[in-house]
Formats: structure tokens, C-alpha cells, sequence
């Protein structure tokens, strides 16, 4: 059985030296499996009195030698706006304390970047906030330096699937209530990219019709009569 690959490294918090370690890790691998990365609190760090005795956060990672590719392995093939969406993850992931693959598929309409691993609700968050909240990062992070505009969708743990899933039900069931009620129905506040799917689900619903209300970021779908 192979020695796993070990390193030690420092930050200012235990997050950043996780950060550094997965750094370390992939310039030794970079092929490297992040979901099979093993992390040990060596030290949790002292800021000390007014900033006097300052001490670093410590930590230990490792990873089975299975999980980290020889160093010639060949690099990625991706763009740049690719590039920097995944180091921008996998900088968020490890400072929430994550182990997550990252995989990015490049199209005509754009990227879309799944992380894949356990216990993937902090980068979730409440009704999808903090996923949604990295997704435009990523997409400002992607259109950098460039002119050009590049749709980047931001998964993790089939989450993306669901939410559309529960939208559109959501979607039809405000309808049949409006059909029913004969008044308006207004849903709870959504982002834009989740307000255009509820548009696209009832757009050819017989006998209702949606329009967007409100301001950012509370800005809500309302289904009504015409």
C-alpha cells in the first residue's frame, strides 16, 4: 500500500491554511483529487493581545497516493475564465472547512462548475443564498479582463436539479391558485436567473401570465389573470 502524500502548512486562520496546504498538495498533484484531501488541525492560531504574540493556524493534509496523480500528470485542458472559476471554489470550499471535486464543463452557452462531495449544505445555504451569492462571483470572476459575457452556473450536490424541480411545481400550483381564486398570487422573492424560470414554465399556462415586481434583491414573480 502507498504512503499518502503529506503536508503542513500555515494562515492566518485554519481556513487559509487549509488553503495553502491544498496548494502545496496540488503543486506536488496536479490532478489532485480534493474530495479525498484529509485534513488535521495541527493549531487553531492566536491573534495575542493588541496584535503582540501573533501565532499562526497549523495544519496537516494528506491524501493517498491512489488520489494524487504523479506530478508530470497532464494538466487540465480548460480556458482561462475556467481556471479561475475552480480556484476561486476550491478557495471558498476550503476556507467553509469542505472536501469537494470540482469539475467544470465548457459549451457554447457558457461553464458550469459541480462541486461533488459530502455534507455540501454550508456551501448551499438557506433556500440556495450562499451557492447563489458564489455563482455570481464566479460569473464576474470568469468575465474578467474580457468583454465578452459568460454564463457560469454554479451546482453542488444536484442542487441546481432540485430547485428547478420544486420552482416549477411551485410555478403551476400559483397558477391553478389564481385560475381557481380568480386573483393575483405572489411568490416569495427569487434571483433573476430563478425568477426566469418560473417565466418560462408558465409561458403558454392557459389563462394566466407572470410579470416581476419589486426591487432588488426582493424582487418577486406574480402570477395573475390577463
Amino acid at each position: 500500500m502507498s504512503a499518502p502524500v503529506t503536508v503542513e502548512a500555515t494562515g492566518e486562520t485554519v481556513g487559509e491554511a487549509k488553503w495553502n496546504a491544498l496548494r502545496e498538495l496540488e503543486r506536488l498533484a496536479p490532478s489532485l483529487d480534493k474530495a479525498a484531501v484529509r485534513f488535521q488541525v495541527l493549531s487553531e492560531g492566536e491573534r495575542g493581545l493588541l496584535g503582540v504574540g501573533y501565532t499562526p493556524a497549523r495544519v496537516l493534509a494528506s491524501v493517498d497516493a491512489s488520489a494524487a496523480p504523479a506530478p508530470d500528470a497532464e494538466p487540465l485542458d480548460e480556458s482561462e475564465p475556467a481556471a479561475r472559476v475552480r480556484e476561486m471554489l476550491g478557495h471558498v470550499t476550503t476556507a467553509l472547512g469542505l472536501r469537494c471535486r470540482i469539475d467544470i464543463v465548457e459549451d457554447g452557452e457558457g461553464l458550469t462548475a459541480t462541486c461533488s462531495g459530502d455534507e455540501l449544505g454550508l456551501l448551499i445555504g438557506k433556500h440556495g443564498a450562499t451557492i447563489d451569492a458564489v455563482q455570481v462571483l464566479a460569473g464576474a470572476i470568469a468575465c474578467r479582463d474580457t468583454d465578452e459575457r459568460i454564463n457560469v452556473v454554479v451546482d453542488a450536490a444536484g442542487y441546481r436539479d432540485r430547485r428547478r424541480r420544486t420552482l416549477e411545481s411551485l410555478a403551476v400550483r400559483s397558477a391553478e391558485e389564481a385560475l381557481r381564486a380568480g386573483t393575483r398570487v405572489e411568490l416569495e422573492p427569487m434571483s433573476a436567473a430563478e425568477r426566469r424560470l418560473v417565466h418560462e414554465r408558465l409561458k403558454d399556462y392557459e389563462g394566466v401570465c407572470t410579470v416581476s415586481e419589486g426591487d432588488e434583491p426582493n424582487r418577486y414573480v406574480v402570477v395573475e389573470l390577463p
